[in-house]
C-alpha cells in the first residue's frame, strides 16, 4: 500500500514538474519573443516623411535628399572644420587652380559588387556633364573641361578656369555623387537608371510608391557596418496623422525634411517629449526661410521695388518666430545670417513698421480711394499671389498671418498651397508673384544660393527685373573665379547689398533642422548640408 501511495505521489510530482517546466519554457519563450521584438525595434528607425522618396537617380533632382544621402557618397565631405576626405583620401590642386588630382580609397565597392575606382568616377562625372542644361545652376558644371584617369585609384579633374567653390560643390548631396556604372542607361544617367547602387552606408532594398521605402545597413561599407540595421521612410500626412503614428509606435522618428515640410507642429513635439518616450534635438541655425519676389514679372506690382520693400516692412517677424514657430527659429533681417561666410555685411535694417510700409506705397503712387480696402494705381489693383508648401503647417499659418498684415496696408494677397514639386516648378518657370523658399544652408552658402541668382532653373526670374541686374550678374561671375580673399569679400558685400536694397529676397527666420527621436537613441547629429542626417552614426542604448 505504501509503495502504491509513493508511486502515486511520485507520479503527481512528475506531472507537476512537467507542467511547471512547460510553463517556465512558455514564459521563457514569451520573454525571448519580447526580447527579440525589443531587439528588432532597437535595430530599426522608421521615420515619417511627408513625401515619397521618388526617383533615387542621384544625378537628377526629384529624389529625397535624406534618402539619397544614405545611399550615395561624394569624393569629399563638407564639415564644420572644412572640407574633409570621403571617397577621396587626399587631393592636390595645381598652382593655377585648374587641376584637381584625387587619390581614391581602395577596396570600396558599390552595393552591386562593382569596384569603385577612377574609371567609375570618370563615368559618373561625365554622366552629369552630359546633362548640362539640367545642372546649369551649379557653376562647377560649366567649368569642368575633362576628367582623366591617371591610374586605377587616381583621377584628375581639369577646369577651364579657377573656381574656388570646386570642393564645396563636389561635396554636395547631388549631383556629383557616385552610382554603379552598371545602373547606367544608354551609357549615362540623364535618361534614367536601372538600379540605385551607391557606395553609402545603406542600400535601398524595397520601395512601395507613396507608402514606404526600406534601407538596409551595408555590411560591406568601407566605414564599418552601421549599428542601425534598418531604416524605413514611411509616407504619412503631416500633423495629426504623424503625431498619432509616433504615439502608437508605428514610426519612431521625425525631422524637417529637404522639402521644408515640418511633419509635426511644435505643440505635438512638446507633447511627445513630455511623454518621456521621445527626445527633441535641434541643430544650430542652418538656413534662412524667406519669401522670394519675382522682380521679372513686369505685368505685376511685385516688379516694383517699393512694393517689395513695403511687404518687407509689413511682416512681423517677432510674432512669427515666437508664436507661430514657438521660438524654434530666430528672426532674420538679411538673406544670410552673419555666421555664413562672407555674409557679415552692414545692411539697412527693415523692422516691422506698418506706417513706414503705407508711406512707401503712397509715395510710389499706390493710393486708397475712399471706402476701398485695396490700393490702386493707374486703375490697377495692388494684388498678388503667395504660394506656400501645402505639406507645411507652419508655412500655411505664416501665409495667413502675412495675408492679414498686408491687408492692413492695402495689399490684396491671395495665398495658395501647392505640392513642393509644383512650387519648385513655378520658381524655375517664373510663374509666381511671391513664394516661400529657403537658402541652401551652411554647407553651400553663400556661393550656391548666389550662383542660383543667375540660373533659369532657380532665381533668375527673381533677380532679372532689378535695375542693377547686369551689374549683379557680372559681380557673381567675378566672385566665383576670384583667387584673392579680400577681393572675394568685397564682391560678396556688393552682391548682398544689391539684392538687399532691391528687396527681392524677403527674409523671415533663420531655421534649424529639428529631430524627434526615441529617448534611447544615441549619436544624433547633423551635417552641414542640412538635408541629410548621418544615420550611420546613430545607435540605441
Amino acid at each position: 500500500m505504501f509503495s502504491k501511495r509513493f508511486k502515486l505521489v511520485a507520479l503527481v510530482f512528475l506531472v507537476l514538474s512537467i507542467l511547471v517546466a512547460c510553463s517556465s519554457n512558455s514564459a521563457n519563450s514569451d520573454n525571448q519573443k519580447k526580447e527579440d521584438n525589443d531587439s528588432k525595434q532597437k535595430a530599426e528607425i522608421v521615420y515619417a516623411s511627408a513625401k515619397d522618396i521618388n526617383d533615387m537617380n542621384p544625378h537628377l533632382y526629384t529624389g529625397s535628399m535624406p534618402a539619397q544621402g544614405m545611399v550615395y557618397e561624394s569624393l569629399v565631405e563638407n564639415t564644420k572644420d572644412g572640407i574633409k576626405p570621403l571617397l577621396a583620401e587626399s587631393w592636390e590642386v595645381s598652382g593655377d587652380g585648374k587641376v584637381y588630382t584625387f587619390h581614391l580609397r581602395k577596396n570600396v565597392k558599390f552595393h552591386d559588387g562593382e569596384p569603385f575606382n577612377a574609371e567609375a568616377v570618370k563615368n559618373n562625372i561625365e554622366a552629369v556633364q552630359n546633362n548640362a542644361e539640367k545642372h546649369a545652376w551649379i557653376k562647377l558644371s560649366t567649368k569642368i573641361e575633362s576628367v582623366n584617369v591617371v591610374d586605377e585609384y587616381t583621377v584628375e579633374l581639369v577646369l577651364s578656369e579657377t573656381y574656388y567653390p570646386t570642393l564645396v560643390e563636389l561635396s554636395m548631396t547631388r549631383p556629383y555623387v557616385f552610382i554603379s556604372p552598371k545602373d547606367f542607361i544608354n551609357g549615362g544617367t540623364k535618361d534614367g537608371v536601372n538600379g540605385f547602387n551607391g557606395t553609402g552606408p545603406y542600400t535601398l532594398t524595397e520601395h512601395k510608391t507613396d507608402k514606404y521605402a526600406t534601407f538596409q545597413a551595408n555590411k560591406d561599407y568601407w566605414g564599418g557596418t552601421p549599428k542601425i540595421e534598418k531604416i524605413t521612410s514611411k509616407v504619412l500626412p503631416t500633423g495629426e496623422t504623424t503625431f498619432l503614428a509616433l504615439k502608437k509606435g508605428e514610426v519612431n522618428f521625425a525631422f524637417t525634411d529637404d522639402r521644408g515640410a515640418d511633419s509635426l507642429d511644435i505643440e505635438a513635439m512638446n507633447q511627445l517629449v513630455d511623454s518621456g518616450d521621445y527626445q527633441l534635438v535641434r541643430s544650430e541655425p542652418m538656413n534662412t526661410k524667406m519669401i522670394v519676389a519675382n522682380s521679372g514679372k513686369t505685368d505685376n506690382p511685385v516688379s516694383e521695388t517699393a512694393v517689395r520693400e513695403a511687404i518687407w516692412y509689413s511682416i512681423d517677424r517677432e510674432t512669427i518666430t515666437k508664436d507661430i514657430l514657438n521660438g524654434t527659429e530666430t528672426i532674420a533681417h538679411t538673406l544670410f545670417s552673419p555666421n555664413v561666410n562672407y555674409a557679415d555685411v552692414d545692411l539697412k535694417k527693415r523692422g516691422y513698421d506698418i506706417e513706414k510700409a503705407r508711406g512707401i506705397l503712397e509715395e510710389a503712387g499706390w493710393v486708397l480711394a475712399n471706402g476701398d480696402n485695396v490700393r490702386t494705381k493707374d486703375g490697377k489693383k495692388l494684388a498678388m499671389k503667395l504660394y506656400y508648401d501645402s505639406n507645411s503647417s507652419s508655412q500655411k499659418t505664416q501665409a495667413e498671418f502675412i495675408q492679414a498684415s498686408l491687408k492692413e496696408i492695402g495689399i490684396e494677397l491671395e495665398i495658395i498651397g501647392e505640392e513642393s514639386t509644383s512650387i519648385a516648378n513655378r520658381r524655375s518657370t517664373g510663374d509666381y508673384d511671391l513664394l516661400f523658399n529657403q537658402t541652401w544652408g551652411l554647407a553651400y552658402d553663400p556661393q550656391s544660393t548666389i550662383a542660383a541668382f543667375t540660373s533659369e532653373a532657380s532665381y533668375k526670374h527673381t533677380t532679372s527685373g532689378i535695375d542693377k541686374a547686369d551689374e549683379l550678374y557680372k559681380k557673381i561671375e567675378q566672385v566665383m573665379v576670384s583667387t584673392d580673399e579680400q577681393t572675394r569679400k568685397s564682391l560678396y558685400a556688393d552682391i548682398l547689398t544689391i539684392v538687399h536694397d532691391e528687396a527681392v529676397f524677403i527674409p523671415i527666420s533663420n531655421g534649424s533642422v529639428t529631430v524627434v527621436a526615441p529617448k534611447n537613441l544615441n549619436g544624433i547629429s547633423f551635417k552641414q548640408t542640412q538635408f541629410e542626417l548621418p544615420f550611420e552614426l546613430m545607435n540605441f542604448k
